[in-house]
Formats: structure tokens, C-alpha cells, sequence
């Protein structure tokens, strides 16, 4: 079954050129199945993009899947038109009584920034402990991934001297682990951030398992049986291009950038580059999704009541 989505979302359009399976909301209804509901806290800037992204991974499954956009009611977006947020998204507290199979929370721009002086961090801590009882497994992303782990674990970030960015050979350290299924020996993920959490101190937080490692930029995806959580530092959701745009826009802009590493055939910004993570990616999220449909209730409504086997 192709993912569900609102039959005006941007995305849309783009999904389907690509061939990923879109079901129409008229469709969806007269289907006797109970979809996997997901939903995507999105707080990365650009969010039709992002939208395009998670839409794409989650959509390239048997499963029939629904997604629900949501957003931080507490801060105030400048790169979205206010007409697509209110047309497309809801808010955290318009959702907080629902329950979901998954919620993904993705990255920000704000690595930088101390958690606590984030202007949303109280909304979002109130997200993380509501995820206890109404989320079946939680998917955190990039800066997401590193908030969650402070807040359920106290795990630190540390700023880095120069941004990690580039494409990065990664090694898979839990060839046994179900979220991991297919994957190879090592793979190639795009990384962008300025901050990083270190293994050692991963290591020391009970119930945290270290599954995809870097060489060069250290931790990358850590699980967690309790919520049925994931972790990722890294972006492997990222377009071909996203990297570029980066690159681009920091140059426009007259910041210092590095040419993203092993991105650019023969490092040559010029030249367009190639992606080496979408299969691993669409694998990823592919487990992910097996997984939640294996271990959840039935009933929406028993999520949060019963320890799952």
C-alpha cells in the first residue's frame, strides 16, 4: 500500500513524478485496513522539503501508511508560508489526546544553542514525555536525536572545532539488530552539523545500544527498547542536492565552508554530485517501519497500556 497524504500537499506532486506510490484520500477510506498512522513533528525550516523527504522513505512500503504534519505551536516559522501551515499542519496540543503508531522529530539549525535556550525546549520536553504514552516508537533525527537523548538520558553534545559536512563511511556495528536488515558491512551518509555526542558517553547510558559508528564523525544511530526509540545524528533522508544547497547558500552568504567531503566527484563543486545513501536510507526507514508493524497494538487506543512483546 503507497502512503497517505492530503490530496493539495506539495509533495505530492513531486512523490508522484518520482513513481512512489500516493493513495488519494477517497481511496484510503474505502479500504477495510487499518493504516500505520505516523506522524512528523517537523521543525526544520524548509518544511516542504523535508515534508518530501520523510514522505518518500515512509512511502516506499507494503504497508498503507497515514501521515499527520505537526508542528511546535510555541514558535512562530519564517520560512513557511503561514497559509501551508494552516492548511497542512497541526499543532502539538491539537494532537497531544491522539495516539500514534510513530512520530519522527527531525533536526533544527540550532545546534549550537544550549537545549534550554532553545525557545521551544519546554514545548518539546512536554513532546518526549507525552511519546511515553501515546507513541509506539519514536524516530529522532539529527538535532532531534541529540535533544532526545539529553532529555530521557542526560547524554551531553559537544561543539565541534569545524562542521562535520559531507558524505561519511559509516560501519555497522549490529549486523543483528532488525533496524539494520540488509544493510552492508559500511555505507556512505550525508552528515551536516556543528555539534557532536561522543560514544563513551552513549555507552554509559543504560539502555541506550550503539548500531552505526564513523570513523571520522563518531556516532551515528543508537536504539533503545524502551519506546521503541531510534537516534540518528546524521542525514540520511537527505535529497542528492541538499548538501549542495548548503554549500551554496554558505558561500552566497560569504561564510567560511569546507567543500563538503566525498560528495563532489574528485571534490569538484562544479560537477553534480552523486547519492550513495538512498538505498541504505529507504532500508532504514523500511525496518523501522516492519518493526513498529510487527510490535504494536491493533487498537490505537491500547498504545501506552501495555508493555508490547
Amino acid at each position: 500500500m503507497p502512503i497517505r497524504i492530503p490530496n493539495r500537499l506539495p509533495a505530492r506532486a513531486q512523490l508522484e513524478a518520482e513513481g512512489v506510490m500516493v493513495l488519494n484520500e477517497r481511496t484510503a477510506n474505502r479500504q477495510d485496513i487499518r493504516p500505520m498512522r505516523i506522524g512528523l513533528l517537523n521543525l526544520m525550516p524548509n518544511k516542504i522539503r523535508t515534508e518530501t523527504q520523510i514522505a518518500r522513505l515512509i512511502g516506499a512500503t507494503p504497508l498503507q501508511v497515514e501521515m499527520t504534519l505537526i508542528r511546535i505551536g510555541s514558535h512562530v516559522s519564517r520560512n513557511t508560508e503561514e497559509s501551508h501551515l494552516i492548511d497542512f499542519y497541526r499543532t502539538f496540543q491539537e494532537v497531544k489526546d491522539e495516539k500514534f503508531d510513530g512520530f519522527i522529530i527531525t533536526g533544527a539549525p540550532i545546534e549550537k544553542l544550549a537545549f534550554e535556550d532553545v525557545t521551544y525546549w519546554e514545548e518539546l520536553q512536554e513532546v518526549f514525555e507525552w511519546t511515553r504514552t501515546n507513541v509506539h516508537s519514536l524516530f529522532n533525527i539529527c538535532w532531534g536525536a541529540m535533544a532526545a537523548a539529553y532529555h530521557f538520558h542526560g547524554v551531553p553534545k559537544h561543539e565541534l572545532e569545524t562542521k562535520a559536512f559531507g558524505v561519511y563511511r559509516h560501519r555497522n556495528l549490529v549486523p543483528t539488530s532488525p533496524y539494520l536488515a540488509g544493510f552492508s558491512d559500511d555505507f556512505s551518509i550525508p552528515v551536516s552539523r556543528w555539534t557532536e555526542m561522543r560514544a563513551a558517553e552513549i555507552k554509559a547510558a543504560p539502555g541506550l545500544e550503539l548500531l552505526m559508528e564513523s570513523d571520522i564523525t563518531g556516532p551515528c544511530l543508537i536504539s533503545e527498547e524502551e519506546g521503541n526509540r531510534l537516534y540518528i545524528f546524521n542525514h540520511i533522508e537527505y535529497d542528492s542536492t541538499s548538501l549542495k544547497e548548503e554549500y551554496d547558500r554558505d558561500i552566497a552568504n560569504g561564510t567560511p565552508i569546507d567543500v563538503p567531503h566525498n560528495y563532489y566527484p574528485a571534490d569538484d563543486p562544479t560537477m553534480p554530485p552523486s547519492n550513495r545513501w538512498r538505498s541504505h536510507a529507504h532500508l532504514l526507514f523500511g525496518n523501522w517501519i516492519n518493526r513498529m508493524y510487527q510490535t504494536t497494538h491493533y487498537d490505537l487506543a491500547e498504545i501506552g497500556h501495555a508493555k508490547e512483546d
